[in-house]
């Protein structure tokens, strides 16, 4: 060990003086010796992934999980942890920055307190089962297709027979990867008993700040709030596919809806967004409104990569590789709507990295948290639908906004309801996929389908649907943190209409040249970082903590 610190603590320990008191001053000496140490190796690994999830290449993704590896590995130190942990228990620490940046190290050092052995196996095993997602190509008649083609079928072609054959195409990778991922969630669980958890499950929320117990309070609030409105929407969109597709409603399956998952809200309503999408620009569209409200994206544009090719993890993500300005998002655009909010959506968390205040202390230059990132992406992920926003964006004339109005709210209402039960689901499965991972995950997957998405599991399945979705490998126990972010997003929304634009709560607005956004997000959610608490930085920014208020009056009463 280099660090005087650690020698200092070693040597107290051999002594056995276990009433050794700490001092501040003994924690900013770690803080800046930890920070000189990670800083240039959260930026390598960074680099390292990026270039593994554009090449898909084996040997990048070793490269990745190895530099992984050696991060995560300073983290695992004992003598580390337990000297945060005294410092926690023991101190005072008058410094409001110092004692933020002590919750930082001591959540990270808690959920890393395992042998090198086992990182390494929880690394490797990840990075390889990440890998394979990135390279997967599903196979129709022995055709491979790649994840927008399935989408393309499910959204467009009228074949039921067809249909069913893109969505079993989009599951075939979860036979490739769910032994695997069963093997992870057991190293996962195995990690967390050994400082003291149940499973990864508590001990990633315990991390994260947040408390599983509050997360079921508002689950469970919401499925009470969204069971009737779902129901009936649900109901009436049935009716509507069985129709388009020539079938009873009672033959429905789940390839009639769109999306792989059922995740994204089929276009049934007279009309298709995706139209007025066709032959734009959705990057430069995108690059023209951040602009617009004072948050110029050109720099992240300038090292991103958007475009679908061979081997390209097929998804979307954003990564700020140092903390420093140097943000990146990757896509595969298609002039879709969807791929228009998805712009949208990463380009809100890239600048909410960018814009961050250098003067705030590494540790702290990241989101308040999770979730808080998710709100922002979603706030500008919405406006794709926003017919006000479509106008100005896409020069539509008064009759095609008129056009847009009439379906827009049903649209924005039917999305929310779809995501919010889609996210129970996730929250629910994982969460019982941690507390035992050795039960019937198949038929626990399709239960809970049916009971928040109300859908019907295919006749006689027993396959592997669940582990099809790439955050049960490379975003545990994170899912919940969408459904906050949506609450979180309708917060921002009423607290920037009414008191920035001094607005009615319900005005239509599509937010489009108004500076006023942007600086409002700069100075109140981006720069301060993670200087605060999450719950006290929503406090400061809407003059309230988290709710639910906003979102029930916007999309479900």
């Amino acid at each position: 060990m280099r660090r005087f610190v650690i020698i200092l603590a070693f040597g107290v320990f051999l002594a056995g003086c276990k009433d050794r008191e700490y001092n501040q001053e003994e924690l900013e000496a770690f803080v800046k010796s930890h920070v000189a140490q990670v800083k240039p190796m959260r930026k390598a690994a960074a680099l390292a992934y990026w270039e593994a999830a554009n090449s898909g290449k084996a040997e990048d993704y070793e490269k990745a999980s190895k530099l992984e590896y050696e991060l995560r590995e300073i983290y695992t130190d004992t003598e580390d942890y337990n000297f945060l942990k005294r410092i926690k228990e023991d101190i005072q620490i008058n410094d409001q920055l110092l004692s933020r940046q002590l919750d930082h190290l001591y959540n990270a050092y808690l959920e890393n307190q395992i042998d090198s052995s086992l990182l390494k196996k929880m690394v490797d095993l990840s990075t390889d089962i990440q890998e394979r997602f990135s390279t997967f190509r599903g196979e129709i008649d022995g055709e491979k297709v790649t994840t927008n083609q399935i989408k393309e079928i499910l959204k467009t072609d009228p074949d039921t027979i067809y249909r069913r054959k893109a969505w079993l195409a989009s599951k075939q990778v979860g036979n490739v990867v769910a032994e695997d991922l069963v093997k992870l969630v057991k190293l996962r669980n195995e990690a967390a008993r050994k400082v003291g958890f149940s499973n990864y499950h508590e001990l990633s929320l315990k991390t994260a700040e947040q408390d599983v117990k509050e997360l079921d309070v508002i689950f469970e609030e919401l499925y009470e709030l969204t069971n009737e409105p779902f129901t009936q929407v649900k109901r009436e969109l049935d009716r509507k596919l069985a129709a388009k597709y020539g079938v009873e409603e009672s033959e429905l399956g789940p390839w009639h809806y769109h999306d792989p998952f059922f995740q994204e809200t089929p276009m049934v309503y007279e009309i298709d967004l995706d139209a007025y999408y066709q032959g734009q620009d959705v990057m430069k569209i995108a690059k023209r409104f951040y602009a617009g409200i004072g948050l110029p994206v050109d720099s992240i544009l300038a090292k991103s990569d958007l475009y679908e090719r061979e081997g390209k993890n097929p998804h979307a993500f954003c990564t700020d590789i140092d903390r420093g300005g140097d943000v990146r998002i990757l896509c595969n655009l298609k002039d879709t709507e969807q791929w228009m909010e998805t712009m949208l959506h990463e380009l809100g968390h890239g600048v909410y990295d960018k814009y961050h205040n250098p003067e705030v202390p590494y540790l702290l230059r990241e989101p308040a948290h999770i979730f808080t990132t998710e709100a922002v992406a979603m706030f500008f992920g919405r406006l794709s639908r926003n017919p006000m926003w479509m106008q100005q964006m896409l020069g539509l004339n008064d009759e095609e906004r008129n056009h847009i109005e009439k379906v827009s709210e049903t649209y924005a209402r039917l999305k929310q309801l779809i995501f919010a039960r889609w996210a129970m689901v996730m929250y629910q499965f994982e969460k019982e996929l941690y507390r035992n991972p050795d039960q019937d995950l198949n038929t626990l997957w399709w239960d809970m389908v049916e009971r928040y998405q109300m859908v019907r599991r295919p006749e006689r399945r027993d396959k592997p649907d669940w582990a099809a979705k790439i955050h049960f490998a490379i975003a545990p126990v994170y899912y919940h943190n969408y459904v906050l972010g949506e609450l979180l997003a309708s917060q921002f929304r009423h607290y920037i209409v009414t008191r920035v634009m001094n607005l009615e709560a319900g005005a239509m607005v599509s937010f489009v040249g108004v500076r006023e956004v942007g600086s409002y997000f700069q100075q109140n959610v981006f720069e301060p970082g993670s200087v605060y608490p999450w719950n006290e930085m929503i406090e400061r920014a809407t003059a309230e903590k988290l709710t639910a208020e906003y979102f029930v009056d916007q999309f479900v009463r």
